[in-house]
């Protein structure tokens, strides 16, 4: 349901066009045609009307989709003809709304002091914007019923106090990533699939605006010398934004949006991002101060599955976390969020992850949990690690656990720390206890691929255990991936960590 009462056609594409790219779907091809049939699950068949008999299908799990060569390169060929991108078109209603706003806008500015506005909350400001907005459409001769003078002033006070057209898929609980592409193209993500979104900015000027009172919400700036900004609304969203010359396209605006209500580790069970035996280790693992690292892609649920396990943190623990833009909501009480500065218009004042990660220390933390790792702050985490903070967390971006740890390596060598290389890995083995791999597949479901130990050196090369792995199968006729959650039967090198609390019996059934 847009903001104006109307149902538009999903990601704006017109009846009968081909959906915008987006995440992989099945493409069918190659087989034999199937004869067009009135009624189906959305529409029932007419009465009297005859239907042609077939046979009803079992219940039971999803089918695989059959696998040939013929039906995959049909696959392909519709991929290739599908790619075309559409185009964003904002029509109907919401183009007759957006034609008035554009005519009382500068007529309504002149007669508001902005500076007054501010103070007012929209509700207010709406009661005191209505007589004005009929003042200035009686100027223009324009007539508008009650529901398009509810629609105009909505729209007005985005505008004058919001973010514009964004506040209208900010404000949807199924989006959960928006991605602006310069004033005229806005993809959004719903349901883990690519759409392209109804909405357009005015020019490169208006959408530059929005961007401006994103950022300076938190205390940073985007313009032409710092074109690049990292920032977070109200609700813990994070927003990154790139402007020109950087951006060809104009202005390029990603938010990545955080459900409201806190994601445990059960719910990612129920999910079917994870097993029940594998639910049962993780929620052990976080209980029982074991250090760990979740690596992933981007868009992956590594976040997610921070906050998640952070609920089986002791609530009578103290927890520090550190990051660059504050994204992490941990579920407990005792929890001090910290953030870095960036630096000012002479260069000076900047202040990294690694100056907060020593000056946590100081604090008395019983963990401490970095949102993000990229560089030479890895470090400083792993001195954590080893120095009494046991039960640490952080997240990074790799493909696999074995390349999360090289990752480490390399990012540590980043730095301006002069040692060898096998010292850097051996002080990854003694420290980190799980790494945890989350992956988004190409149907757009996230799920945890492999939970691994790492138990130590062997020469120059730090050794690890697989405890669980998710293995791909096969995937439905409507594109879904069947897998399983397979447990390697091993038993666990942390089980040590695990008898320490009293969870050695229940950890060790979990993971065979």
């Amino acid at each position: 349901m847009s903001a104006f009462g109307k149902r538009g056609n999903v990601g704006g594409i017109k009846p009968g066009a081909r959906p915008a790219f987006g995440v992989a779907r099945p493409m069918k091809g190659g087989g034999p045609a199937v004869p067009a049939m009135r009624g189906g699950e959305q529409f029932p068949p007419i009465p009297g009307e005859a239907m042609p008999s077939s046979p009803a299908p079992p219940p039971g799990p999803a089918q695989p989709r059959p696998n040939s060569t013929a039906e995959a390169l049909g696959r392909l060929n519709e991929r290739m003809a599908a790619a075309a991108e559409a185009q964003s078109e904002v029509g109907g209603f919401e183009a007759s709304v957006h034609k008035i706003k554009e005519q009382v806008l500068p007529r309504l500015l002149e007669r508001v002091d902005p500076e007054a506005a501010a103070t007012l909350s929209k509700e207010e400001l709406s009661e005191e914007f209505r007589p004005i907005i009929m003042e200035v459409l009686a100027e223009l001769k324009v007539t508008l019923n009650r529901r398009e003078q509810f629609a105009l002033e909505k729209v007005l006070i985005d505008e004058l106090l919001g973010f514009g057209p964004l506040e209208e898929l900010l404000n949807d609980p199924d989006v959960s990533d928006i991605m602006v592409n310069g004033p005229d193209q806005t993809y959004i993500e719903k349901k883990g699939k690519l759409q392209l979104a109804p909405i357009k900015f005015r020019d490169e000027q208006h959408l530059f605006q929005i961007a401006q009172r994103i950022v300076n919400q938190v205390g940073r700036r985007v313009d032409q010398t710092t074109p690049l900004a990292d920032a977070r609304l109200k609700d813990g969203s994070r927003v990154n934004v790139i402007v020109p010359p950087l951006s060809l396209r104009g202005t390029a605006i990603s938010i990545r949006k955080f459900s409201e209500k806190p994601i445990t580790l059960d719910m990612l069970r129920d999910f079917g991002s994870m097993s029940d035996k594998m639910c049962t280790a993780l929620k052990i693992a976080g209980a029982c101060r074991m250090n760990i690292v979740i690596s992933g892609g981007t868009g992956s649920g590594k976040t997610t599955m921070l906050n998640a396990l952070s609920k089986m943190i002791d609530p009578g623990e103290r927890v520090l976390t550190i990051e660059d833009a504050a994204e992490l909501r941990l579920q407990q009480p005792h929890w001090l969020p910290l953030e870095t500065r960036p630096p000012n218009l002479e260069g000076q004042g900047a202040i990294t992850i690694g100056d907060l990660v020593k000056n946590a220390l100081r604090m008395r933390p019983d963990r401490i949990i970095l949102g993000e790792i990229r560089g030479a702050e890895c470090f400083d985490l792993l001195a954590a690690m080893n120095t009494g903070h046991d039960g640490s967390m952080c997240t990074l971006h790799a493909n696999s656990p074995r390349e999360a740890l090289g990752r480490m390596e390399n990012m540590i060598m980043m730095g301006d720390i002069k040692i060898p290389k096998e010292a850097i890995s051996r002080q990854i083995a003694e420290s980190v206890d799980l790494i945890v791999q989350v992956k988004r597949l190409r149907d757009g479901s996230r799920r945890t691929t492999n939970i691994t130990e790492v138990i130590g050196m062997e020469g120059d090369v730090i050794v690890t255990q697989e405890l669980f792995k998710f293995e791909y199968l096969d995937e439905t006729e409507d594109g879904k991936i069947i897998g399983e959650f397979r447990s390697s039967g091993l038993r666990p090198y942390t089980l040590e960590k695990a008898r320490q609390f009293g969870f050695d019996q229940a950890y060790l059934e979990a993971c065979l």
